[in-house]
């Protein structure tokens, strides 16, 4: 498939918000409206970039909703930092999904995302057909959680790609130990933009790390919340290298939801690209 095989569109959040997704039609165009669609969540800073491949397989059978959340990548930025939280991000996919005439999902949740999805399962649970939980569960490794803002709060503007592409293998190398040059240059242009002054900077709000923050170290029960899904099939992946989800949480996910289907991807930390050859037999068979 051509890159093209999406559109670029946006909608209004209920505040007035103009926000970005990407739209896969699928096989059957406009029609598939009515059929359940793959919805993409991404993670923290991320954005529907980071889901290209993936979208364009699943394309071929499914319509395939990318968004990037408000304050990431084309979406505007919330004046308003305090709303940068889960429970607004549900609220603004409930429009995206009334104006995209869409009612039943799959969600393929990264990091943020999954959290995401399992807000979605108290707040909505009529949405939801399946979900893919990316490298996040009820319990969240701290350590890693305080080198991710460390990453956020690091806004100084790079001259170039090789720049941007070099600053990116630094901070995240040991999530990905055998990642190509390629590899690095695609993670590059899908976390940066570049600015009025011709410089790159991160293709996400700053102000988002202040939520973030509040997060790291006030321990949550977030348990209730991963039994919410027990009603829908729920895959996990875990990057075997990953310090946000541990082997341990994830013994006690399957111990929760014995019908949870699990995956750890070799040679990953936090978190799996999603574009795996194996990641995507197993989504595959997930879904289909």
């Amino acid at each position: 498939m051509a890159e093209a095989a999406y559109r670029e569109r946006w909608y209004t959040s209920q505040d007035g918000l103009r926000l970005f997704f990407r739209d896969y039609p699928g096989p059957d165009g406009e029609n598939a409206s009515m059929r359940t669609a793959v919805l993409c969540l991404p993670g923290v800073t991320r954005n529907s970039k980071d889901f290209g491949q993936l979208a364009k397989r699943l394309s071929r059978r499914y319509r395939v909703l990318c968004p990037d959340f408000r304050g990431r990548g084309l979406s505007a930025y919330d004046p308003n930092p305090d709303n940068y939280t889960p429970a607004t991000y549900v609220n603004d996919i409930r429009h995206l999904l009334a104006a995209s005439g869409v009612h039943h999902v799959h969600v393929i949740g990264t990091s943020l995302g999954g959290f995401v999805a399992m807000v979605m399962a108290v707040a909505m649970p009529t949405t939801l057909a399946s979900v893919v939980l990316n490298d996040i569960g009820p319990e969240i490794g701290q350590t890693s959680l305080g080198g991710i803002i460390e990453y956020m709060l690091d806004d100084t503007p790079l001259p170039d790609w090789d720049a941007a592409t070099e600053h990116v293998r630094r901070a995240f190398l040991p999530n990905l130990p055998n990642g190509s040059d390629e590899d690095w240059l695609q993670i590059a242009r899908n976390t940066y933009k570049e600015n009025a002054d011709g410089k790159f900077i991160h293709a996400f709000d700053i102000a988002i790390v202040k939520q973030f923050k509040e997060a790291l170290g006030h321990k949550q029960d977030l348990w209730p919340l991963f039994r919410a899904l027990r009603p829908v099939r729920v895959l996990t992946l875990r990057g075997a290298l990953s310090g946000i989800l541990s082997a341990e949480t994830l013994d006690r996910m399957s111990a929760v939801m014995p019908a949870m289907a699990h995956f750890t991807v070799e040679d990953r930390g936090h978190p799996p690209l999603l574009s795996e050859p194996s990641v995507l037999e197993v989504i595959d068979a997930h879904l289909f």
